[in-house]
C-alpha cells in the first residue's frame, strides 16, 4: 500500500502531534550524529518540544560549537550591519536635504503670496517682482490662447450657420399668384424679379 504525501500544515490532534514529534525528532538527531560521523563536521543541534522540553544534540561540546557560531555570525554580518548603518546615515542626509528644499519652498510661495515681506533685501524684492511679472505674463498667454480657441471654434459654427442662411439666399423661392375674384378661373403667373 502506497501512503499518501504528508501535507505541510499543523497536526490538529494533540496526541497525533506529540507522536510525530517524538517519531521526527529522533529521525532528526539520528540525521545529525550521522552527518557529523560520516563527514567529520561539527554539528549541533537545539530542539525545544511544543511542552518546552529541551532536546540538544552536540559532536563536540554545544558550549564550543555556540561561542563558535557567535564568532562566526559577527564576522559575517558586520560588513552586512555597516552597510545598513551607511544607509541608514544616506537616507537620514536625504532627508535633512528634502526637508531643507520644503522649508525654503515654503518661504518663497509665502513671499510670492505678499507675506513676509519685511526682511527681504531690495534685490531679493526685485526677484520676487520680476517672478510675478513672468508668472502674469504666463497667465495671460494661457488666458488668451484659451479665448483664441474658444473664440474660433465658435466663430466656425456661425460660419456653418451663415453659410446655411446664406444658402437661402441663393435657392430660386416658386410662388403662386391668383390674379382675379377668388370664385373666377385663376391665371398663374410666376413671379418676376
Amino acid at each position: 500500500m502506497v501512503r499518501g504525501k504528508t501535507q505541510m500544515r499543523r497536526i490538529e490532534n494533540a496526541t497525533s502531534r506529540q507522536v510525530t514529534f517524538s517519531k521526527r525528532r529522533n529521525g532528526l538527531l539520528k540525521k545529525a550524529f550521522e552527518l557529523s560521523v560520516l563527514c567529520d563536521a561539527e554539528v549541533g543541534l537545539v530542539i525545544f518540544s511544543p511542552r518546552g522540553k529541551l532536546y540538544e544534540f552536540a559532536s563536540s561540546s554545544m558550549q564550543e560549537i555556540i561561542e563558535r557560531y557567535k564568532r562566526h555570525s559577527k564576522d559575517k554580518f558586520l560588513p552586512e550591519n555597516q552597510a545598513v548603518g551607511y544607509n541608514m546615515q544616506h537616507l537620514k542626509h536625504e532627508t535633512a536635504s528634502l526637508m531643507k528644499k520644503i522649508e525654503l519652498l515654503e518661504t518663497s510661495k509665502r513671499k510670492l503670496l505678499g507675506e513676509g515681506l519685511g526682511s527681504c533685501t531690495l534685490e531679493e524684492l526685485q526677484q520676487i517682482e520680476k517672478q510675478l511679472e513672468r508668472s502674469v505674463s504666463a497667465i495671460r498667454a494661457r488666458k488668451f490662447g484659451g479665448l483664441q480657441q474658444r473664440q474660433t471654434s465658435s466663430g466656425e459654427k456661425e460660419g456653418e450657420v451663415i453659410c446655411i442662411e446664406g444658402g437661402s439666399d441663393k435657392s430660386d423661392v416658386e410662388t403662386e399668384l391668383f390674379i382675379g375674384p377668388p370664385d373666377e378661373c385663376r391665371i398663374r403667373r410666376p413671379l418676376q424679379n
